[in-house]
């Protein structure tokens, strides 16, 4: 992991760059793949209040970045609270790619099948009554949904001729494509 420390309108001792250095070297814990930490710390005065301005950039091996900009008075507190919220982010990020569910064919493994290897004694071709596949109008399309318990869309021309479908919404009501 590349770090950078950069202090603007600020002169960076080295106790506040070890501070810094170990708050971003507790960000190791949620395993990343963190590919760089650029740590900004500027001195700011508005309104002659002084103060400091700490932020936090992660770039990650996903192309995912996180900044975190924290304001304080004191130059360790905004380090510690900018911190605290960068871990809060990456737990999140963490948390979320542990629950994801696999979608790519590479992840499934050596016992994943491809298609192609399929032979065409695999494949059964089912045919269809071809009266469920009519052209109806808008009212019998309402109709016949009502009706069906099983089916939650249907197909049906509409006044100009374009096929359109017609779905049941989780509500009660209907919906048109």
């Amino acid at each position: 992991m590349n770090r950078s420390i950069t202090g603007i309108h600020f002169e960076l001792t080295e106790p506040i760059k070890a501070y810094a250095d170990a708050a971003v070297e507790s960000l190791e814990k949620y395993h990343l793949d963190i590919i760089s930490v650029s740590t900004i710390i500027a001195a700011k005065e508005k309104n002659g209040k002084k103060g400091f301005s700490t932020e936090f950039i992660v770039n990650l091996k996903d192309k995912n970045t996180f900044v975190i900009t924290q304001n304080d008075k004191d130059v360790y507190a905004a380090i510690d609270i900018a911190i605290e919220r960068m871990k809060k982010g990456l737990r999140r990020y963490a948390d979320k790619i542990k629950d994801h569910k696999i979608m790519s064919f590479k992840d499934l493994g050596v016992d994943a099948q491809a298609v192609s290897e399929m032979t065409n004694e695999e494949v059964e071709i089912v045919p269809m009554d071809l009266e469920l596949h009519k052209p109806i109008d808008f009212d019998e399309a309402i109709d016949a949904l009502r009706a069906e318990t099983k089916r939650q869309f249907i197909v049906f021309n509409d006044q100009d001729g374009k096929m359109r479908v017609m779905y049941k919404r989780a509500d009660g009501k209907f919906g048109l494509y």
